[in-house]
């Protein structure tokens, strides 16, 4: 399911998706502070107002930012945010991103959630960009894939997006991709891709494939998109030929920074890589009283 390309938190997100992210927020508040931060109760004054600076200790592309407000609302509805960046912007060492006034007890307590989200998306978003602009000279989208954190989708994906990659399939729910285990069962690429026609005929059918016959299996029944599934940069161009443009094509499988551009020069029009969102380096953020 593709978004629109705007870096916009409330454009990107339905009404329901951020309900789903304010209740997550809301359990991970609870994961953390369970029945109360004994440290803060012990040494900080409830009634101490304090502001806290959020700092980038490295560069990256910062992802994040509108969920800043949501976890202080959790907490306190005393508080003054003020944003020194944009949301997608690749901020360096030392940067101010945004300051954050509020009751002291407040900060302490919700740093270390706020620090692991900005820093996870903003790490997804960082990756992202990296192989988007390793691949600037062809016309080839980066997507992400499912190889998420549970129930950290919405916001890995949206990251991914930050970053000026492309979305793939949301779930299981909107679009079929059919892999080899559904291959394997149906009893073929043919019985497998007729029997999706018939059950939702007009929904997108993608077909994963490992050898250039399986492509022109799938071919002769006409998928929307062909999934090249740990194909060489060779194998690829040839699948390339054989497809013709009839259906667009997607490179998987082994994919990493020092052969990105390698596989974009084969023509594919998609390259889908897992470890966008499953191996991303957290970007470095601090989070310090001032």
């Amino acid at each position: 399911m593709k978004k629109k390309n705007i870096i916009s938190f409330d454009n990107y997100l339905s009404k329901e998706d951020k309900i789903l992210i304010q209740i997550l927020i809301e359990l991970v508040l609870v994961e953390d502070v369970g029945e109360g931060d004994i440290t803060t109760k012990a040494t900080i004054n409830p009634k101490v107002l304090s502001m806290a600076r959020l700092i980038a200790k490295q560069s990256g592309i910062i992802s994040g930012l509108p969920l800043i407000p949501l976890v202080l609302k959790c907490k306190t509805k005393k508080y003054k945010l003020r944003l020194k960046v944009k949301e997608g912007i690749k901020v360096h060492p030392d940067q101010v991103i945004a300051d954050i006034t509020a009751p002291a007890h407040v900060l302490l307590i919700i740093e270390r959630v706020l620090l692991n989200f900005l820093q996870h998306l903003s790490g997804i978003a960082t990756l992202t960009a990296q192989y988007v602009e390793a691949v600037k000279p062809y016309k080839v989208d980066i997507l992400d894939t499912r190889k998420t954190t549970p129930l950290l989708r919405l916001l890995e994906k949206y990251a991914v997006h930050v970053g000026g990659g492309v979305n793939h399939r949301y779930g299981l729910y909107d679009q079929i991709l059919i892999k080899d285990n559904h291959i394997k069962i149906a009893g073929g690429i043919e019985n497998a891709i007729l029997r999706a026609r018939r059950k939702y005929p007009g929904m997108p059918i993608e077909v994963e494939t490992k050898t250039l016959n399986e492509v022109r299996r799938a071919m002769f029944f006409h998928p929307e998109i062909i999934l090249l599934d740990n194909m060489s940069p060779k194998m690829l161009r040839q699948a390339v030929k054989i497809v013709k443009h009839k259906a667009l094509t997607e490179a998987s499988g082994g994919i990493h920074l020092k052969n990105i551009r390698q596989i974009a020069a084969t023509g594919v029009d998609r390259i889908s890589i897992g470890a966008l969102t499953h191996s991303a380096p957290a970007l470095d953020l601090s989070l310090k009283i001032i």
